[in-house]
């Protein structure tokens, strides 16, 4: 497939894990790279060495499995710079069960705040109240009960709490990279985009 045209999912990107032998889940590594693009804007290179040592291995197996790799990057970095705010973090989808999507989410935001709570001090007062309260929330978030039934009810409230993650990295990623232009750019090689607006996210219920 062309990974340049197609949607990378969560699903791809777990098939990926398991041709290297891993079992774990993508989503505590896309919390990762979702924080680290919004502070450090980590390279394709330091992100490729980032997931093979996480992998256990020395290199991809394959330059299709490193395709991959790179696109899960050029695809979470487009998408947190686009002004139509559609980023969504990479998490199990509606073939799994909601307690593993629930288990997703809480992986993917102890990943966020693993690379979050690096930061200094000044970096940090400097983030703006709805950062620093989405923050605080999403550590509330990374404890939650996974063992839930699948019902209407824990449904939405997966949603909103997923909903929740997705503004807090958005609002990250534009208190990081004030002033760029959001406009339509030619994606260049480096993959610098335009910033979009941050939104404040919606309560934890």
């Amino acid at each position: 497939m062309s990974i340049i045209n197609d949607q990378l999912d969560f699903s791809t990107v777990a098939n990926v894990f398991l041709v290297h032998g891993s079992l774990q889940s993508p989503a505590f590594l896309d919390g990762r790279l979702c924080a680290e693009l919004g502070l450090q804007d980590i390279s394709a290179e330091g992100w490729l060495e980032e997931v093979c040592l996480a992998l256990n291995v020395e290199q991809p197996e394959s330059r299709e499995d490193a395709d991959v790799l790179l696109g899960w990057r050029r695809q979470t970095l487009d998408a947190l710079a686009a002004a139509e705010l559609n980023f969504e973090p990479m998490l199990p989808d509606e073939l799994f069960s909601l307690s593993e999507r629930a288990q997703g989410l809480k992986e993917w935001t102890q990943g966020f705040l693993e690379i979050v709570n690096e930061v200094d001090g000044e970096t940090y007062e400097n983030w703006s109240s709805p950062l620093k309260e989405a923050l605080e929330d999403l550590g509330t978030l990374s404890a939650i009960d996974v063992d839930i039934a699948d019902d209407p009810e824990n449904e939405n409230d997966l949603f909103a709490l997923t909903e929740h993650a997705r503004m807090a990295a958005m609002l990250l990623y534009t208190e990081q990279h004030p002033g760029e232009p959001q406009v339509e750019q030619v994606e260049a090689e480096d993959g610098d985009l335009a910033a979009n607006d941050g939104e404040t996210p919606p309560p934890l219920h």
